[in-house]
């Protein structure tokens, strides 16, 4: 399981003590029976989760392109089938579960429409990255890293106000640094490995993967510049459908 927003089915049986669990002990609903759509539906936490993913579907940009690109590379994404409003560990807001290919989002974490919008974001760039390329999320931590950054770099996780709320400020740099860190924090919140193995993988693939900003275009910093990025990826899509 890939924990996107930085603030996988398990294995049957007992794992053994120091075994990596992938980060799905942070997500305990994954391994429960669904609940009835009636039980479901007196909860007010899953109901609004669906209304929040809903709007985030239909009105944000970000997410907007992302499920276009997917279409275009042959991923198309269904609201039921992909994804899954869930109770999750007090410090996580979303996941992508590589297994089932399927989104998590923390119905019990996620209060605000604009975070909604970030996490829907920032789990789709790793389907789209799963979609796209042959990502070795469980033993090749470089993968995980890579798709870490990107998701960091175009989700708006860093950008100048979720920083500024967040109380961290600079200048020169700052938006990488950022990049640097939540990548690194999620890669800890979801595999057994040191802080230095996780910083040596962040650093060697840093430079690729920053500068990897499919399908984006460019690093979109606001829902105007991820507007203008679905225009542009729009528009590219028609001139190479008249080639």
């Amino acid at each position: 399981m890939e924990r996107g927003e930085a603030d996988p089915p398990a294995a049957e049986g007992q794992r053994g003590e120091g075994e990596d669990d992938f980060g799905y002990g942070l997500f305990p609903d994954r391994n429960k029976k669904p609940q009835s759509f009636l039980v479901r539906s007196l909860f007010t936490f899953h109901n609004r989760c669906q209304l929040m993913l809903r709007m985030t579907l239909d009105t944000n940009p970000y997410a907007q392109l992302l499920l276009e690109a997917m279409k275009q590379s042959g991923c198309t994404v269904f609201n039921d089938r992909h994804f899954s409003c869930e109770n999750c560990d007090g410090c996580v807001s979303g996941g992508f579960d590589s297994a089932t290919s399927q989104i998590v989002l923390c119905q019990n974490n996620i209060r605000q429409q604009s975070h909604m919008n970030r996490v829907v974001t920032h789990e789709l760039i790793h389907a789209f990255d799963h979609c796209r390329a042959h990502v070795d999320w469980f033993r090749n931590v470089k993968h995980l890293a890579c798709s870490e950054i990107r998701a960091a770099n175009l989700s708006g996780d860093c950008t100048l106000m979720n920083e500024i709320a967040r109380f961290k400020f600079g200048l020169k740099g700052h938006h990488q640094t950022c990049v640097r860190d939540r990548a690194l924090r999620s890669i800890l919140a979801v595999r057994k490995v040191s802080k230095e193995t996780a910083e040596k993988a962040v650093d060697e693939v840093f430079d690729a993967c920053f500068n990897d900003l499919e399908p984006f275009g460019r690093i979109p910093h606001s829902k105007t510049d991820a507007k203008r990025a679905y225009k542009d990826f729009q528009n590219r899509d028609r001139y190479n459908a008249n080639l």
